[in-house]
């Protein structure tokens, strides 16, 4: 196995957007090695540094799937180890999921991550690592009912309790898909969860991600079958919510995700697009509601840039994780300081 280390090396130019200041540096944390094909990155800042994880194997669904770590070191990407894996006590084996990283204040780094035949059938399980992503404690399974966050970083609340996005897809023809939120107060111990949100029909979302909008206000932005991005809120710090609705923004029923920044900007990076995961794309707003375009990461038609993670450290920069062509598992660091914007009217992309 070989980690493509780009780090003491020139940067790789970023397609459609090369020359634009706010971007610092592109690599691929996971370029060639013995499993072919990754996917759903998540990416986190630790007190020794970033962390980033994803599902790698012979190709998504298949029971050799298993969840993979990589650690940032003296500026390059440690190799990939297999970190967890669905094998059952009964020797049985099922894939593994949408890893979520998230480390919440003077606790132990949590890795959430799915196991099961199908998203329909899956659960929820849950490892601690108190040194960083360097070594890990057995998988907990989590309650029933419960799955941790499906896709997206939770958000730690000022009271301390972990808010998870999450979101539900049952096996019926057509599949419902509904968002809810699940809380835990204890790192995992004991959790709590709203009720789904909406039928799951009229508009089928998941996968949501989570903004601070000032004070309790919340707002979620995530996937749908609609084409559109979805967007929800909610004036109490996640235990109601409003009505689900429909943005502006396109959606090709791929994964997105979203960060609210230090200075309260918002970003949200997705593909711009109704058909297929090409172009990728980020977009900034003052509010939550009216959104800019910002940089295009990739754009080649008929290929595939999608399911991203995005966080903010606390050196301000921001960074992004993707999937290349379910091939390589790509890593962008901006200065969101830098960044330019220009609206986005009818939901079309400024030229």
């Amino acid at each position: 196995m070989k980690t493509l280390l780009l780090s003491c090396l020139a940067l790789v130019p970023v397609i459609a957007s090369a020359a634009d200041p706010a971007l610092l540096k592109t690599e691929y944390i996971y370029d060639t090695g013995p499993y072919p094909s990754i996917h759903a990155t998540t990416i986190v800042e630790t007190p020794t540094g970033l962390v980033s994880a994803w599902f790698g194997g012979t190709a998504e669904k298949n029971p050799d799937v298993c969840i993979w770590v990589s650690r940032l070191v003296d500026g390059k990407w440690t190799e990939s180890i297999e970190t967890a894996n669905g094998v059952q006590p009964d020797g049985t084996r099922h894939p593994t999921w949408n890893p979520v990283l998230f480390q919440p204040k003077d606790a132990p780094l949590m890795l959430f991550y799915k196991v099961g035949p199908s998203p329909s059938t899956w659960w929820g399980e849950l490892k601690t690592s108190a040194d960083g992503g360097k070594s890990w404690s057995a998988a907990q399974k989590l309650p029933k009912g419960i799955f941790g966050p499906i896709k997206n970083k939770p958000v730690q609340l000022a009271n301390g309790d972990i808010l998870c996005p999450t979101s539900n897809e049952t096996d019926t023809k057509p599949s419902a898909w509904a968002i809810y939120f699940e809380r835990t107060a204890d790192l995992g111990k004991t959790w709590t969860r709203t009720e789904l949100l909406h039928d799951g029909l009229k508009i089928s979302a998941i996968q949501p991600s989570l903004l601070f909008l000032g004070g309790d206000k919340l707002q979620a932005v995530g996937r749908t079958k609609q084409s559109k991005v979805f967007q929800i809120t909610s004036e109490d710090g996640g235990k109601t919510w409003g009505e689900i609705a429909l943005t502006d923004l396109p959606n090709p029923n791929s994964g997105i995700d979203a960060v609210t920044l230090a200075d309260s900007r918002h970003l949200l990076i997705y593909n711009h697009t109704t058909k297929g995961r090409s172009p990728l794309n980020l977009a900034v707003s003052k509010d939550g509601k009216t959104w800019e375009a910002a940089l295009i990461f990739e754009d080649e038609p008929k290929k595939e840039f999608s399911y991203p993670a995005i966080i903010q450290t606390k050196d301000g920069l921001v960074h992004i994780t993707y999937t290349w062509q379910r091939k390589k598992a790509k890593h962008v660091v901006l200065d969101p300081a830098k960044l330019t914007a220009k609206p986005i009217v009818n939901g079309q992309w400024p030229q």
